[in-house]
């Protein structure tokens, strides 16, 4: 090939272009971002509305029915779901992955405003998702002195924290604000006549900071500023109310109430390994590296707990995604470097030559370099997905080269010089090796039209090897040819005693034997082909394989209306349990709240969240599945020993994203009856499959409220309409922020007027509660409400304006999503429910299926594309017909490979296949199209055949077995981090296996029946 013949002549041109790619690979990796996967950006939004004080079922009808609605028809909307609750709406809107949110968005904006929802309600607010939203970090504070100390010192290094670049925010539960707290004496406000909004209306009256007009002074126009502020608890003790009648003595606020600076109530407790704690949420910018902000931000951290101030805080990290993601792509990283060191010994062993592998040795980091020059320029991260595609063509990556310079090699041995040696053979397989470049390569372009979650993850996959074996291409044609014709010698062995050796012998005798008893070897590799599609019946089927981040949480869930201080309780038996644990390292207990509830200022004393780390995973014998699977059981126990209403869920969440050992599906229907009865009934059969250990729903138990009707005709009577009541009953019992002060410290504090909570945090005492009138008259407000307690719902589910209930079960690690899907699914026929009851599955089942047809797709579609790329470099539909049949052969490997591992077939094992489509095709793509030169240069069909198997059996055999060793680190699965990619290792040494050593005798055997020469040779040698 001319491209060779030119690196030959120019081997200093060659090397200089080769040192100007080094250099420009060299930097475009260090400036190529470390994230843990791609960017993903799924088309989801949320429409979020507030309407302060109106019940679940009074929202639905005024608010979550009409929005709904109107959102229901927007272009491209696939599911729609809305969570209603008191006080709030949350309409969840899922579109198709070709939709971009940012294109839709004034269409939302503009549904929204012409949907009519009570004046009352806050206007609903629009949000995008947004992945920079989610924490990389989270880490735990402790302090041996005291908690109120912890949590100042807390707030102080959170705005330290905030400098680190790439760092967006640090969110911090448990810190303590402080704030004055006016709390009022209900028997001394009906002593002097008074209100709580006479106190409120003092306060505000006398902070103050009004501008005024400009006034003239001296030839200056000078601006002026009224101001009475307050500073101090002291300062709003003093203001006076009024004057008592009696004996003129002012009465002031301190008279009437207690006035304090206190830490305001957050309603929740912090503690790590059992001690009180803070727990510290690091999100970082949108386009940062998320690697190096983890790392400047745990540098940062050190250096601050250097510090004085903070000698008394320890920090535990529990989850930070950038020591993740280092950790996974450093063992990715050595299963690269393992691969490429392999590749090099099968090269030394095959060809007995120690120049020959120190080519090769060169060929793979230069192909490397150039891939990641192309990566910079199309804009990738370095990832799990970009780097396990170079794990995974390291072995590919040196198929070319291998071809190349063995075909030189066996040039040399028939008495050329290094120069014609090296153009010769370059030029005989240079036709070949780009033609099974280009196969390969053609397997990769469906995947980029892939859509959905599968297509964002994959795309940089497919484009990355694609890279990397253009890149080996092109290294192959001239970096190769260039060396070899300087560095290679005339080899001693001759090509005559090569053909000649014991193994040549028998494996010709053994093609010799194939081409006579064709048909018995078409009908084995039949047979075998059967057996495999069977044996792949047996292994099950998942989404992506569940990545061991060492990281999970536990969320509890007692009885409405039970205690902060009893749920403690409960939180303190699990804790004690973890503490059993050697494998446990840290734990943080909130309870009272969620992290996410927390981030918004909100909790429920009936909640808590644990989060536990793990040690490292080389310092532990169980993976974090079965540790869950382990402990539950005495989780479980030790909660409902303290409370019998106990609910305890497991969480984990993968590097992916995805929830493993989850099914989650929900049941719809229009008829509130039948959808109970169909819970009720789904409930109770899903539970009954062995291998589930947890089955919860979203349906919430009816929480006790106390519900007071006004009596408007007392009412009336007392000079007061029921939105008065109702706003002196809101004020007494929630308090009224009356005004911020700004003390002399600088911080700004709220002032809270509340009644003293022995009157508001008691039913009987509520009932007393003193209402003053117009007139000046006190009325107990028994006396103008009925007060009772009652039920109400806490949460209403719809999905696609239905009402809805969502399922969530926890099943064993030592089963998966296909066989647990099987059993519920005949468990949920079997019932025979109602036509007009819907039940859609949701989760990794749901991507999983969807997935799964697209995979299909673009399998068929990468097999047409090989015969497409084949027949237009052959010209010729019959030849790339015969390396087609190498295709089936892979499944017997496939499976008999997933099925020995007990390797369930998940998305990375069918982006396997996807790639042996390409590759096993090069090993028939060498024999046949060195058939068809050898027929050129004179030699009958059958003579051929038979020294075509043997010339290109070397070389088959060496880039196989380069490839399955430079995948082995891969597919064992070496450290954390390699789980997402190690089912395709797995699948595609097993495939090459077979197809390799199949393609050596099946491919001979139906090229026989293509060429007219050896058509009917079995009855021409009878």
């Amino acid at each position: 090939m001319r491209i060779s013949n030119f690196s030959i002549k120019r081997p200093v041109f060659t090397i200089v272009v080769m040192f100007l790619v080094i250099i420009l690979g060299v930097v475009s990796l260090l400036k190529i971002p470390l994230k843990l996967i791609p960017d993903i950006n799924p088309p989801i939004a949320v429409v979020v509305t507030s309407y302060e004080g109106a019940s679940p079922i009074e929202i639905v009808e005024k608010v979550t029915k009409p929005l709904e609605e109107s959102l229901s028809t927007l272009p491209g909307i696939k599911n729609i779901t809305s969570t209603t609750r008191e006080g709030s709406n949350l309409i969840f809107m899922e579109f198709s992955w070709s939709t971009k949110i940012d294109d839709i968005q004034a269409d939302v904006l503009q549904r929204i405003d012409q949907t009519p929802i009570p004046d009352e309600a806050n206007k609903p607010q629009f949000l995008k998702f947004d992945p920079s939203q989610f924490p990389i970090i989270q880490l735990s504070l402790q302090s041996t002195s005291n908690e109120k100390e912890l949590q100042k010192l807390a707030s102080k290094l959170e705005k330290d924290l905030t400098t680190v670049e790439g760092v967006a925010n640090v969110n911090v539960s448990g810190t303590l604000d402080e704030e004055v707290v006016i709390e009022l004496d209900e028997k001394k406000l009906e002593q002097y006549n008074l209100a709580q909004s006479d106190v409120v209306q003092l306060i505000q009256a006398n902070n103050i900071s009004l501008p005024g007009n400009t006034v003239e002074s001296d030839g200056l126009s000078l601006t002026t500023r009224i101001v009475s502020q307050l500073t101090s608890v002291e300062e709003i003790k003093n203001l006076v109310l009024t004057v008592n009648p009696l004996n003129g003595k002012e009465i002031t606020i301190g008279d009437i109430a207690s006035v304090e600076s206190k830490g305001k109530e957050t309603g929740h407790l912090t503690r790590a390994n059992e001690n009180p704690a803070v727990l510290l949420s690091v999100l970082q910018q949108a386009d940062a590296n998320t690697a190096e902000v983890s790392k400047q931000f745990q540098q940062q951290l050190d250096e601050l707990l250097q510090e004085e101030q903070y000698k008394n805080i320890k920090a535990d990290i529990l989850f930070d995604q950038g020591d993740y993601i280092r950790l996974a792509i450093g063992n990715i990283g050595s299963s690269l470097i393992l691969g490429g060191a392999f590749a090099m010994l099968v090269l030394f062993a095959f060809l007995r030559n120690v120049r020959s592998p120190l080519i090769i040795g060169v060929a793979i980091p230069y192909s490397v370099i150039v891939t990641f020059v192309l990566m910079y320029f199309a804009d990738f991260n370095l990832n799990i997905m970009t780097l396990g595609a170079l794990a995974l063509g390291i072995g590919m990556l040196v198929d070319n080269a291998i071809v190349v310079i063995e075909n030189i090699y066996r040039h040399l041995s028939m008495g050329k010089d290094s120069r014609q040696a090296a153009r010769d053979g370059a030029k005989e397989v240079g036709a070949a090796i780009t033609a099974s470049t280009l196969t390969t390569v053609a397997v990769f372009l469906p995947v980029v039209f892939i859509s959905g979650i599968l297509g964002q993850i994959f795309k940089e996959f497919a484009l990355t090897i694609s890279f990397s074996l253009a890149a080996s291409l092109v290294v192959a044609l001239t970096v190769i040819p260039m060396m070899a014709s300087r560095w290679l010698k005339h080899s001693t062995d001759s090509e005559e005693s090569r053909k000649e050796s014991n193994i040549m012998k028998q494996y010709e005798r053994a093609v010799r034997w194939a081409l006579r008893h064709r048909l018995l070897v078409l009908a084995a590799s039949l047979l075998l082909l059967i057996g495999g599609g069977l044996g792949l019946t047996t292994v099950g089927s998942q989404f992506l394989p569940a990545t061991d981040e060492g990281f999970f949480n536990i969320r509890l869930e007692v009885e409405n209306g039970t205690s902060l201080k009893e749920t403690d309780k409960v939180v303190k038996a699990i804790e004690k349990e973890l503490g059993k644990e050697k494998d446990v390292d840290v734990y943080v207990s909130l309870v009272g709240s969620t992290q996410e509830d927390s981030f918004r200022g909100t909790g429920t004393s009936n909640i808590a969240e644990l989060y536990v780390k793990l040690k490292p995973l080389e310092k532990r014998e169980r993976s974090v599945f079965a540790f869950v699977d382990d402990v539950k059981r005495d989780v479980e126990k030790a909660a409902r020993t303290v409370n019998s209403t106990a609910e305890v869920t497991f969480n984990m969440q993968t590097a992916s994203g995805s929830s493993p050992q989850t099914l989650t599906f929900n049941v719809r229907d229009v008829d509130t009856e039948r959808l109970d009865q169909a819970v009720k009934d789904v409930e109770e059969a899903v539970s009954g499959i062995n291998e589930i250990t947890e089955i919860s729903t979203n349906r919430e138990e009816t929480v006790k409220e106390v519900q007071i009707t006004v009596k408007r005709d007392k009412a009336l009577e007392a000079g007061l309409a029921p939105a008065q009541i109702a706003s002196i009953v809101n004020d007494a019992t929630r308090g009224v922020p009356a005004t911020q002060i700004i003390n002399r410290n600088s911080d700004v504090q709220t002032v809270n007027v509340r009644y003293d909570e022995q009157v508001t945090k008691n039913v009987e005492q509520l009932k007393k509660l003193l209402v003053k009138t117009p007139a000046g008259n006190f009325h107990q407000l028994d006396d103008l409400a009925d007060i009772q307690v009652k039920e109400g719902p806490v949460v209403i589910q719809r999905i696609n304006q239905q009402e809805a209930v969502q399922f969530t079960t926890k099943y064993t690690s030592n089963t998966n999503l296909g066989d647990i899907s099987e059993k519920a699914d005949e468990k949920i026929a079997a019932l025979h429910l109602a036509d007009e009851t819907t039940i859609t599955f949701g989760g990794d089942r749901d991507l999983l299926e969807s997935s799964i047809d697209d995979m299909v797709l673009a399998l068929v579609l990468a097999i047409v594309l090989i015969y497409i790329v084949m027949a237009a470099q052959y010209e010729s539909f019959k030849y790339p017909f015969v390396i087609m049949f190498t295709v089936p052969l892979m499944v017997v490997g496939v499976a008999f490979a997933l099925m020995i591992t007990r390797t369930p077939i998940s998305i990375p094992a069918v982006i396997g296949v996807l790639i042996l489509a390409g590759i096993v095709v090069n090993n028939a793509i060498v024999i046949v199209d060195y058939i068809i030169q050898r027929k050129r240069s004179g030699l009958n069909g059958y003579e051929a055949i038979i020294e075509s198997a043997k010339d290109r059996a070397r070389p088959i055999l060496m880039t196989a077995l380069t490839t399955i060793l430079g995948l082995v680190p891969l597919a064992i699965g070496l450290g954390g981090g390699t789980e997402i990619n190690q089912p395709m290792g797995i699948t595609v040494i097993g495939g090459l296996l077979s197809s390799t050593l199949l393609t050596l005798f099946v491919i001979p055997v139906v090229y026989s029946f293509f060429d007219k020469d050896t058509r009917r040779i079995n009855k021409k040698s009878k």
